[in-house]
């Protein structure tokens, strides 16, 4: 409603324009120029505050987003470092128990070797009646040894 006053007196002041007198114009310059606030001591802080840039939820919750997303991403990468490092162990560990098993067979290998080797040499023994000698002997140097250690 006040729109619409205003529009009419407006163009009857174009209208009418030449026929106002000076005092009328600085009168209307005036009341124009009360409605716009003018900058004071006291009031820039307020419009300082006023014109500071608040940012919007969405955009908190987005900088919430890209940071989580970097801590992830961190996460992830510290994730797969390990991950690298844990299969490295693996397949280390799996050398390991391999050349422990060819170690063991070829023990066993040495050993049924020499319980072949032993079984013919005790079958002569046996004959010629060597047999306690030869275990004799065979004690008294494992004693040696163990009193060398």
């Amino acid at each position: 409603m006040t729109n619409a006053w205003k529009q009419i007196h407006r163009m009857k002041r174009f209208s009418i324009g030449p026929m106002t007198t000076p005092e009328y114009n600085d009168w209307w310059d005036r009341r124009i120029n009360d409605n716009i606030p003018k900058p004071s001591h006291e009031n820039s802080q307020l419009i300082k505050e006023h014109l500071r840039v608040v940012p919007s939820e969405l955009e908190i919750m987005k900088q919430d987003f890209e940071r989580r997303n970097t801590e992830l991403k961190k996460k992830i990468e510290q994730m797969e470092e390990e991950k690298m490092n844990l299969r490295l162990d693996a397949d280390v560990q799996k050398l390991e128990a391999k050349t422990l098993r060819k170690g063991k067979a070829k023990a066993e290998e040495d050993l049924d070797s020499l319980k072949a080797y032993y079984k013919k040499l005790l079958l002569p023994m046996r004959t010629a009646g060597l047999e306690k000698n030869f275990r004799e002997v065979a004690r008294r140097d494992s004693r040696r040894k163990e009193q060398g250690r």
